[in-house]
């Protein structure tokens, strides 16, 4: 039922995202909708709160300046905007939260514990952008939101690209944190953070403990810091198979003497693993390209680029298998999986459809990683099953979900 022009500010690890969309109302859903994204200029990771929150608010003006030149306005009026941050936060409200720490590299002073929002409001006053926080979210919630715009069906949303994250629509009265806190659905978003998800009963090699013991955010504590996520995400998968490739190169003569470049932490970045996983050509010709260019390894031979290609595919199959168990996981929680008869996501006698919305490149460009996470929910839930299992694409869902949760709370309120 929104309708109206909206805002959101969807603030990452490097770079800032400005949108506009344009709802009309019933029916006719998202009529347009703008992106611009801008790089976060490095010395302001460590900057004061009133410099870096300048700088973003500064940029949305900009923006907005932009957009309404030339459009009739109504002067002065207040524009509600979506903030999307993900960093951990304690939430206050629907569009208010303090944050707990900076994560990603962050250490903007005077921000922890205090209210984001109102820190991007204080900014936007300073620079004379009329403009509200209407909710405050992080990616994997605003991903949620723009797939439940489209179809009711999607309980659950799973960010897979660099890193990884997931949540799902809860029952209110199954959460010890929310109890007390009453909401119109009786339902409630939880974040789940997977990414710091660790069990004895996760597939752990030599190579995931060398990885964790190497990392800047290991925790002897707690097992695996981001356990789940080195073993998922892109930032990791190509450092999982380079560690593969550098042991064989060490213990066998099949890449000859000339792979020194398979010892540098991180040279094998996981779009490069799936170029090589994906060379359909005969004779493996873009391994070999890799190979020379990226590692100066000229003339490997054909038994050691399919060896390369075998080594990708473990690597990705284990890192799909993974993903698809953990959303399998959050659909039994829920009682979507389909399995436990009416408490199981089943409605007089049939399964439930739940969709999952999914954004980020591991999914959306990387066709191998895709199969697998699809043959996954097949095998784990069985063929009848699987079919009521849907895994959506979900594009620019970080910040059009948070300018829609805007617009839906400025809607309830009016």
């Amino acid at each position: 039922d929104e309708d109206g022009i909206y805002y959101a500010l969807d603030l990452g690890a490097t770079v800032c995202r400005v949108l506009r969309i344009q709802l009309g109302g019933r029916g006719s859903k998202i009529i347009n909708h703008k992106v611009e994204q801008h790089q976060i200029p490095q010395e302001l990771a460590s900057s004061t709160s009133e410099e870096f929150f300048d700088f973003i608010s500064l940029t949305l003006q900009e923006f907005v300046e932009r957009e309404e030149n030339g459009i009739n306005q109504v002067p002065d009026e207040r524009k509600e905007l979506g903030f999307t941050f993900s960093f951990p936060v304690r939430h206050l409200s629907i569009s208010s939260g303090v944050l707990i720490k900076w994560t990603k590299g962050f250490a903007v002073e005077d921000v922890v514990g205090k209210d984001v929002s109102q820190c991007l409001e204080e900014a936007m006053s300073r620079n004379g952008l009329n403009m509200r926080v209407g909710a405050l979210v992080n990616d994997t919630v605003g991903t949620l939101a723009l797939g439940h715009y489209y179809d009711k069906d999607t309980v659950a949303a799973v960010i897979i690209g660099t890193g990884t994250n997931a949540c799902y629509v809860e029952r209110s009265d199954a959460l010890i944190k929310s109890q007390g806190l009453l909401t119109n659905s009786g339902g409630m978003v939880v974040n789940m953070e997977w990414g710091n998800f660790w069990s004895a009963h996760l597939p752990k090699t030599s190579y995931d403990i060398a990885l964790d013991d190497e990392s800047s955010n290991r925790n002897e504590q707690v097992g695996f810091l981001k356990g789940f996520e080195k073993m998922i995400s892109g930032m990791y998968l190509g450092e999982i198979a380079r560690r593969v490739l550098h042991r064989i190169a060490e213990e066998s003569d099949i890449f000859g003497e000339s792979a020194y470049y398979l010892s540098v932490p991180f040279i094998l970045r996981t779009p490069l693993m799936a170029a090589m996983h994906e060379d359909d050509s005969p004779d493996l010709r873009e391994v070999r390209r890799i190979f020379e260019e990226q590692f100066q390894m000229p003339g490997i031979s054909l038994k050691a680029r399919m060896l390369v290609v075998r080594v990708c595919d473990i690597v990705t199959r284990r890192a799909a298998r993974l993903t698809s168990a953990g959303i399998i996981g959050m659909l039994k929680k829920i009682g979507r999986d389909g399995i436990s008869g009416v408490a199981g996501g089943r409605a007089k006698g049939k399964p439930k459809r739940s969709v999952v919305a999914i954004e980020r490149g591991l999914y959306t460009n990387y066709s191998i990683f895709r199969e697998y996470m699809n043959e996954t929910i097949t095998d784990i839930l069985g063929e009848e099953l699987a079919q009521h299992v849907v895994l959506r694409v979900v594009e620019d869902g970080s910040g059009i979900g948070a300018a829609l949760l805007a617009a839906a709370t400025y809607s309830s309120n009016r």
